[in-house]
Order: C-alpha cells, then structure tokens, then sequence
C-alpha cells in the first residue's frame, strides 16, 4: 500500500506543545493503498475486503452476513503513539449494521464474530457499534473501548456492556451528509492515558469521546481494522490511516523518540572520555588565540635557526 510519510521523516508539533511526533510509514496507509505488484508492503488484508485504489479498503460491502479485515504486518512497538483514521459507514437502507472495529492486540489477520475479528482477544479493541441489541437508554451509533486479557468475551448479547473501558454515543458518525469521512483520533501514552477524539459533525472539529488514565497495553501488538454485516448491511470503509510516534524533547534517554535534543548554538564533542555537548560561544576568540601562539612559535623557531646559522659561519673564519 501506499504509505505516509517519506525515507526522512518530518518532526511535527502536537496538540500539547511539550510533546512531537514522527510519522510511523510501518503503520500508515492512503491511496493507491497496493504496491505496483497489487501487494501491500505492511498490510495484509483477507476475508470480503476489496480495495479500491482510487478511493478506500472497503472491509465489507452493503450486503449481508460478509465481514472483511486490514492488519499490519508488524507490531506497533512505540512507547506512545497517536492513530488518525480516516473511515466511512455507509449504506442505503434504512436498517443498518452491525459496525467496524479498530484493534491494537496480540492477535493479527483472523476472521470471527466480534466485528469481523476474533473473541478472546489480547489487547484493545474499539468498536463503532451501528446496531442496538440491548442497551436501554443509549443512543447508537455507540462507540466503546474494551481490554482484553485473552480469556474475557464480548459481550454481544449486551452490545459489549459487560466488559466496556468506556464509551460514548455518536449519532451522526455514520452516513454523513456533507460527504467528508468521518475520523478517529487514538492517542496512547504508555501506562498513563488512553484517549479517544472524534471527527464527524464538521471537519475539522474533533469532539472527545473519552480519555481514561492508567490503561496498560501490550508492548508488542498489531495495528488492525475489521467489520462485518449481519442480517443488516452497511459498506465499511478506510479511507486513510495516520500513526505517529510520540516524543517530549525535554526527557527520555538519548538515541531514542524520546530523547532530548540538543540546544541550538551547542556542538557536540567526541572523546576517550565520552561524549558531552558544549556552547559554541567562544570559539573565534579561542581561535585567534592559537593562531597567534602557532605564530608566536614559528617566529622563534625561525629565530633560533638564524642564529644557529650565523654561528656556523664565524666558526669557519
């Protein structure tokens, strides 16, 4: 598939300004989406997804009991990440579902009964639900975060209520009318904060649908997406994803996304001993210094070697 970003990638400021991002092209996608052997570098997709080049992955058409898949081939292995997908539900009836999931989980590229994906996962899923089995008093579209541990179920029975992180209502998420794919924005920070924003009742307006704190997620999982269709029927489609890298410039150990930078005006010093940074400041003056020392020994050298050569020539009268 196509990926974001280039073989340099750009340092990008983010919503808070102590923290930057550097795209992740591993885990990114947009048109044409396929390789020119029709193969995707880092992504696999199977079961009734159809990709077209020009406009999505289309996970499951707007036909009954089909469900489709998009995983990545290697695992997410960053500290803190952010995921923006841009994505589609749509259809032409007036009944729809069921829905599309998001996963970050242990497990990668098997079709099953939660959106398309397996039960019993590990890791974290997010479901956009566009169908009410039995949750009295809430309004769907529903969209919820679930952890699993590899042995907890979902909940289907009770659209995922049971073993829900959190949630929130979305209504308007599906079928919008100004034609703009709506979009998810999953922010992690490792151990500390998962946060959900959406985008679908104007561009460029993100509402937050949660943000919980102290959520622990596997540290090598897959990247995935997954839909599937019932008795009802809707198409699914990923329009675009986006991953980034997450790094404060002021911590971290160095060498790594998360390591400071060095200072404008600083130069860095390479020894036995180590290496270190130090200001620049100074340095003509350290300069002029040696080259007028270097001088100053030239001239006596030169010196010594005239006298040394008058010597030598009285000592041969």
């Amino acid at each position: 598939m196509s990926l974001l970003g280039g073989a340099a990638a750009q340092v990008s400021q983010d919503r808070d300004t102590d923290v930057k991002s550097i795209p992740l092209r591993t885990h990114s996608l947009q048109a044409p989406y396929l390789d020119s052997d029709m193969q995707s570098r880092w992504f696999d997709f199977g079961g009734d997804t159809v990709v077209r080049t020009d406009q999505y992955v289309r996970l499951t058409p707007d036909k009954t009991s089909r469900s489709g898949w998009l995983f990545s081939r290697v695992p997410l292995t960053a500290t803190n990440w952010e995921i923006e997908v841009a994505f589609k539900i749509h259809g032409s009836g007036t009944l729809y579902g069921d829905g599309m999931a998001m996963w970050i989980t242990k497990q990668r590229g098997q079709q099953g009964p939660v959106f398309g994906s397996v039960d019993n996962f590990e890791g974290l899923g997010i479901f956009i639900d566009t169908y009410k089995n039995n949750r009295p008093g809430t309004v769907f579209p529903y969209v919820m975060a679930m952890l699993g541990d590899g042995t907890k179920s979902y909940d289907a029975n009770n659209d995922g209520k049971l073993n829900e992180l959190a949630g929130c209502s979305a209504r308007g998420i599906r079928n919008p009318h100004n034609n703009v794919p709506t979009k998810a924005k999953l922010t992690y920070f490792q151990d500390k904060s998962l946060r959900l924003d959406l985008q679908y009742k104007t561009d460029g307006s993100w509402t937050k649908c949660f943000d919980v704190e102290g959520v622990k997620l596997p540290p090598v999982a897959y990247l995935g997406f997954s839909a599937e269709t019932g008795e009802l029927a809707d198409n699914h489609d990923v329009v675009s994803v986006a991953t980034k890298n997450l790094y404060s410039p002021s911590s971290g150990a160095s060498g790594g996304p998360g390591a400071a930078r060095p200072k404008a005006g600083a130069t860095m010093l390479e020894g036995k001993k180590g290496k270190g940074y130090k200001k620049a400041g100074g340095g003509w003056a350290w300069f002029f210094f040696k080259f007028i020392l270097f001088g100053c020994v030239v001239a006596g050298g030169y010196a010594g070697f005239t006298a040394y050569r008058m010597r030598q020539q009285r000592s041969r009268f």
